[in-house]
């Protein structure tokens, strides 16, 4: 079998009227959030999770060809992930108008959001006789065992600093496993190949170890993950205690730079695997 590369596929900007559309929205909605700027806590990035969750789903079915071509471009790489923020700091405005639970509503409307691509990408994959579960499921639990353990010991090792980051930094942790654990699936099992250099010369440094062939590459880049994720959910403790909003935000951006490629691909792996296992 050929290698098949798409983690992660390269970036390309849009036809200039797209990127000037998205580019717009993008700017109003921060010029919203500038004026009336909401409260980032742990909370907050939890409810934006599902969201994380949609612009990667969203890229994911771009990558299965499944929108009109007058739309596809502001849901290619990178766009669709300043589309997706745009709609949710536009939901996130939106919402606090409410008044009640405004972070409740917020992550609603983004499992909406997520759930929207998530059963497209699903129908592509049962229509085209490609639907595969096995693999790509058994990714998502690995990465939820490891988050599991990798948190408990930091809790031991580390307890102020794991209170101090909370749920954002267990999202944290739980993104980069996804990623690390969807990858290693990817490139051991499925046959898919990484393009990014660094990843890919871990994965060739743990393929050269005297490990049983069966072993794969991939568990090396686990490894490597979960520390570095550990390391700066560590780091950024401080930055929590001493500036909560922003440390917190920089920590959002940390779970997300983890759980979109995760979930992109697990979406997509679900959806077009090649072996159909």
């Amino acid at each position: 079998m050929d290698t098949i590369v798409v983690l992660p596929s390269g970036f390309a900007l849009p036809p200039l009227p797209h990127l000037l559309a998205v580019a717009a929205l993008a700017a109003a909605v921060l010029v919203g959030l500038r004026r009336d700027p909401p409260t980032v806590d742990g909370r907050a990035v939890l409810a934006l999770a599902p969201w994380m969750v949609a612009g990667s789903s969203l890229y994911a079915c771009h990558q299965l060809g499944l929108y009109p071509s007058a739309v596809a471009p502001v849901f290619g790489s990178p766009i669709v992930y300043a589309t997706t923020a745009a709609a949710a700091g536009a939901t996130w405005l939106a919402v606090r108008r409410f008044g009640a639970r405004p972070r409740a509503l917020l992550a609603g409307v983004g499992a909406v959001a997520a759930a929207v691509p998530i059963t497209a990408a699903l129908a592509r994959g049962w229509t085209a006789g490609t639907l595969t579960l096995a693999w790509p499921l058994g990714a998502v639990g690995a990465a939820l065992v490891l988050t599991a353990g990798s948190w408990r010991l930091l809790a031991r090792v580390r307890p102020t600093d794991t209170r101090a980051v909370g749920a954002a930094g267990v999202l944290a942790v739980f993104g980069h496993a996804l990623d690390a654990t969807s990858t290693a699936v990817g490139v051991d099992a499925l046959g898919y190949g990484e393009q990014t250099p660094l990843s890919t010369a871990i994965i060739e440094l743990a393929r050269a170890l005297p490990t049983p062939p069966v072993v794969g590459g991939g568990w090396l880049f686990v490894v490597v993950k979960l520390a570095l994720a550990a390391g700066v959910v560590v780091l950024l403790a401080e930055s929590v205690r001493d500036r909560p909003q922003e440390g917190t935000a920089i920590l959002g951006l940390v779970a997300a730079v983890g759980l979109g490629p995760g979930v992109h691909n697990v979406v997509l792996f679900i959806a077009a695997n090649p072996t159909g296992f």
